[in-house]
């Protein structure tokens, strides 16, 4: 046992959930943003200005997300080269078959095993890429249907229930994806991942723009503009180390989503694509969604400044002075070091 955990160190092959749940996640957040997010984004400038070669930009962007996932997972896990660039292909078709998360299975167990066998041989060249394609491949075949089908019925029950309760959803979406956004975990891959978008995606991005623009008002006093533009177009993530700290400076901004949450869906009735629902005021990506799902008209635009700028601020505004007062935040709680 201990000459295994000895070889299995030497391959760096961690068996965690810090390394599978949390870094591999998280690594799939950027290979969707490098790839699908920003075709988006193209796709929705192409069709609103006009631009042909917008559009064709993010047709080549959109259809590289697969070997992009596979890419961004096996670089999180520490793949040799190898094993790196053979995870393109486990990636494309992990996707295909499985959607993100049949990617990200798919991808894991391929990579792990062609660390394993890395540099083992005389034929490396060969026997790595071999395994790590033939692994994946097969992994995909075999998961990514289930994955990829119960990852499309969650979603749709997580839909359906919002647009049948609307208040109480929007309340426990909101909330939900907008503490997994401020997490070390990606929002933006679980919404894809469930496919959120109308109703429940439109709460997902209220309860994510709550976070960032909910810290970056409420931290002002510490971190000035720079902390406000980090936070507010950046990832609220930026404070999880002074959560751990003082956890009631969470209290705020998942307050805010609990408010802005039903707004969403009741007032506005906003609707997101999946790619957007996650992602908050990341790059604008989140209002961009909003605005690709709703087209352009002055509902969607009044929701948009509404929902993800106007309410989280003045609301965080309030709340940073209330909880000041009272003495669950105290100067410097909020701290960043930019």
């Amino acid at each position: 046992m201990e000459e295994l955990k000895a070889f299995l160190k030497r391959k760096q092959v961690n068996i965690t959930v810090q390394a599978y749940l949390i870094d591999a996640l998280g690594a799939m957040a950027f290979g969707l943003f490098a790839s699908l997010l920003i075709g988006t984004i193209f796709e929705t400038l192409g069709q609103q200005l006009g631009i042909e070669s917008f559009l064709t930009v993010a047709a080549y962007a959109k259809s590289a997300t697969g070997a992009a996932l596979g890419l961004a997972i096996a670089h999180a896990l520490k793949a040799p080269q190898l094993v790196l660039f053979s995870a393109a292909t486990v990636g494309i078709a992990g996707n295909e078959l499985g959607g993100p998360v049949g990617a990200l299975v798919a991808t894991v167990i391929s990579t792990e095993l062609g660390k394993i066998v890395s540099k083992e041989t005389r034929l490396d060249i060969i026997i790595t890429p071999g395994i790590t394609i033939v692994s994946g491949v097969m992994i995909a075949q075999f998961v990514g249907p289930a994955v990829g089908g119960f990852m499309d019925w969650f979603g749709g029950l997580v839909k359906t229930a919002t647009e049948l309760q609307p208040f109480i959803m929007g309340i426990l979406v909101s909330a939900l994806i907008g503490i997994a956004l401020t997490l070390p975990i990606s929002s933006a891959a679980i919404c894809i991942a469930l496919s959120l978008d109308g109703l429940a995606g439109g709460a997902a991005t209220a309860g994510c723009c709550a976070q960032m623009i909910g810290f970056a008002v409420m931290s002002y006093r510490e971190n000035k503009m720079g902390g406000l533009l980090a936070q507010g177009l950046g990832t609220s993530m930026l404070q999880m180390g002074n959560i751990v700290r003082n956890p009631k400076i969470w209290i705020g901004p998942t307050l805010i989503s609990m408010i802005t949450g039903p707004i969403a869906t009741l007032v506005f009735h906003m609707e997101n694509i999946p790619a957007g629902s996650g992602m908050g005021t990341c790059g604008l990506v989140g209002p961009i969604g909003v605005f690709t799902a709703m087209g352009n008209t002055a509902n969607t635009w009044l929701g948009i400044l509404t929902v993800c700028f106007l309410l989280p601020a003045l609301l965080g505004w309030i709340f940073n002075i209330w909880f000041r007062r009272i003495g669950w935040i105290q100067d410097g709680d909020m701290k960043l070091d930019l």
